[in-house]
C-alpha cells in the first residue's frame, strides 16, 4: 500500500488515505475480539513517515531501579516533540525520587506508546505507564494530541471547547459510571488525561489502575457517544474525531495489521559460516533496545567495515521501523528478540512472558521472514520460568560477559575503550543502538579489535557446529564443555 505525503511540507502524517494501519486494543495479543465501544483503533506505526523512536533507560543487574521510557519523535512537529520528552524525563524524575531509598526487589518504571491517531488533521500519542513497586504492576495511560493547523501540542483536554464543555464531559461521563455500582468513585475533570476516539467517534475517556475505584476492577473506561460529545469538542477535537471515524470507515478488511503465528524458518545470518571460530579469534557485537534513531547510521557503519552483530530488538519499535529490521537481515546480522516492551520478565507470570516474547516473534517473523532463535531479557533478568517458557518457544537465552557500559552515559572513547579493554575470544560484548555516543564508538572498535586479529560474527557462530540449545543461558563463547579459549 503506497504512502500519500501530507501536505504543508510535514512528512510525519503519510498515511494512504485508504486508512491502513488500524488495530484493536486488546489485553492480549492481536487477536479478532467482539465490539467494544471503549476500544481505540491504533494506527500503525510503520505507515508514518518521519517516525522514529526515543528511550531513555536506566538499571542492569546491579542497579537499583528499572527504567525503560519509549516514546515516539516525529518529523515536522518540534512541539509535539517537547510535550514528550518534557514528560519523560518528568516520569523518570518523579520516579527516582520515588524509589531512592528502595532496596531489592528492584522497582521499575516501564513506559511505551501508540498512534491513537494519525492524519494531517490531528495526531494523538498514547503513552502507557506500568509502575512496580514490588508487589503487582500499576498502569496508567496519558494521550496527548497535536494539532498540524496550528503546529500545538495539547493534552487531552485540549480536545475540548474549555471549562464548561470539560464540566459537561464529566457529568455524561459520570452517568456512565455509575451503572458500574457503589464502589466506582465520581470522576472529575482533572482525572481526564487520556482521552481518544474510537472508529464509531465515540470519546473514549481512559482512567489509571485504582484511580476511581478498587484495583480489582482493572482497566476502566467510558465511551462517550459521538453525538453527545461532538458539541463539547474544540476544533482540533471535531478534527481528530471526524479523521479517526474516516480512517476506520474506509479501511478495507485487509487493512488491519494481524502477525499470523510464527511459521518462518529459523533466523540465521546469511554470512554464517564465513569464518570457523575454533580457529580464529570471534567476538559478537550485540545491540539491545533498538532500533533506534541512530540504527541506520550503525549499519552504514558496520556494512561499510565488513562487521556483523546481533541486533535484540524490542518489539515496539521493530513494528515501527520495519525498515531498519530488513537492512539487519540483508546484510548479515542477525535479529533477536527483546520482549515486546522490556519490561522485567522474572516480575511476570508464564502467559505474560510467553505473549511479549511471542508478539515479537510474530512480528520479526513477519518483516524478515525469519523467525528468531535467540532472546535477550530485558535487563539480563532470568528466571526459572523464563528459562521454562523459551525453552518451549525453541528460544536460546542470551546474556554478556563484556558490558561497554554505554547505558551510563559517557563519551565515545569511553565506551570504546571498556569495550576494547574487556573483549576476549568468544566474548559476547554489550552495547545499545539507541544511544548516538555508542554508535560514534563503533568505529573505533572495530579498528581496534580487528587490529589484535578478532573477526566479529553473530552470537550462534561462536558455538560452531555445537550450536545453541532452547532454555539454555550464554553468555560467553567459551561456555562450551571441552572449549579451551584461543589466546
Amino acid at each position: 500500500m503506497q504512502k500519500s505525503r501530507f501536505f504543508s511540507g510535514i512528512a510525519l502524517l503519510a498515511l494512504s488515505a485508504s486508512g491502513c494501519g488500524l488495530a484493536a486494543v486488546s489485553k492480549e495479543r492481536d487477536v479478532v475480539v467482539p465490539a467494544e465501544p471503549t476500544l481505540i483503533d491504533f494506527v500503525d506505526p510503520a505507515t508514518v513517515v518521519g517516525l522514529s523512536t526515543r528511550t531513555l533507560t536506566e538499571g542492569d543487574s546491579t542497579g537499583s531501579r528499572y527504567v525503560h521510557i519509549n516514546y515516539p519523535e516525529l518529523s515536522g512537529a518540534p512541539a509535539l516533540n517537547r510535550a514528550l520528552t518534557a514528560q519523560a524525563e518528568r516520569q523518570l524524575r518523579d520516579f527516582r525520587s520515588r524509589t531512592r531509598a528502595t532496596t531489592y526487589p528492584r522497582p521499575e518504571l516501564n513506559v511505551d506508546w501508540q498512534l491513537a491517531a494519525a492524519t494531517p488533521q490531528a495526531i494523538g500519542i498514547r503513552l502507557r505507564t506500568g509502575e512496580n513497586l514490588g508487589a503487582n504492576w500499576g498502569n496508567s495511560t496519558r494521550t496527548y494530541w497535536f494539532d498540524p493547523s496550528n503546529h500545538k501540542a495539547v493534552d487531552s483536554t485540549g480536545l475540548l471547547a474549555g471549562k464548561q464543555a470539560l464540566k459537561r464531559l464529566a457529568t455524561l461521563v459520570w452517568d456512565r459510571l455509575e451503572e458500574r455500582g457503589p464502589q466506582v468513585e465520581r470522576a472529575d475533570g482533572d482525572t481526564f488525561d487520556s482521552m481518544a476516539f474510537n472508529r464509531n467517534g465515540d470519546l473514549v475517556v481512559e482512567f489509571d489502575d485504582c484511580q476511581i475505584g478498587p484495583c480489582s476492577l482493572g482497566r476502566l473506561a467510558v465511551a462517550v457517544p459521538a453525538k453527545q460529545v461532538a458539541p463539547l469538542l474544540s476544533g482540533l477535537g471535531l478534527r481528530a474525531q471526524e479523521s479517526v471515524r474516516k480512517a476506520a470507515s474506509s479501511a478495507a478488511p485487509g487493512d488491519t495489521p494481524h502477525f499470523p503465528p510464527t511459521t518462518s524458518p529459523d533466523a540465521v545470518s546469511s554470512r554464517a559460516g564465513s569464518v570457523n571460530c575454533a580457529e580464529a579469534k570471534c567476538v559478537a557485537l550485540t545491540f539491545d533496545d533498538g532500533p533506534g534513531p541512530h540504527t541506520g547510521e550503525l549499519l552504514d557503519m558496520l556494512k561499510k567495515e565488513r562487521a556483523r552483530a546481533t541486533f535484540f530488538t524490542v518489539g515496539s519499535n521493530a513494528a515501527a521501523r520495519p525498515d531498519l529490521l530488513r537492512r539487519m537481515s540483508l546484510e548479515g546480522h542477525l535479529v533477536g528478540n527483546h520482549s515486546w516492551a522490556h519490561r522485567d520478565l522474572t516480575k511476570q507470570g508464564s502467559s505474560k512472558i510467553t505473549d511479549t516474547l511471542m508478539k515479537t516473534q510474530d512480528t520479526v517473523s513477519a518483516v524478515i521472514g525469519q523467525t528468531p532463535t535467540l532472546v535477550r531479557a530485558p535487563y539480563g533478568a532470568v528466571s526459572v520460568q523464563v528459562r521454562d517458557v523459551a525453552r518451549e518457544m525453541g528460544l536460546s537465552l542470551v546474556s554478556w560477559d563484556v558490558d561497554a557500559e554505554d547505558g551510563r552515559g559517557g563519551k565515545a572513547s569511553d565506551i570504546a575503550e571498556r569495550a576494547v579493554r574487556e573483549a576476549h575470544p568468544g566474548a559476547i560484548i554489550l552495547m545499545h543502538d539507541i544511544h548516538r555516543e555508542t554508535v560514534d564508538a563503533v568505529p573505533d572498535i572495530l579498528k581496534r579489535l580487528r587490529g589484535k586479529g578478532y573477526r566479529f560474527v553473530t552470537v550462534p557462530e561462536l558455538y560452531g557446529s555445537a550450536g545453541m540449545q532452547a532454555g539454555r543461558l550464554y553468555r560467553s563463547g567459551n561456555e562450551l564443555p571441552g572449549k579451551q579459549p584461543l589466546t
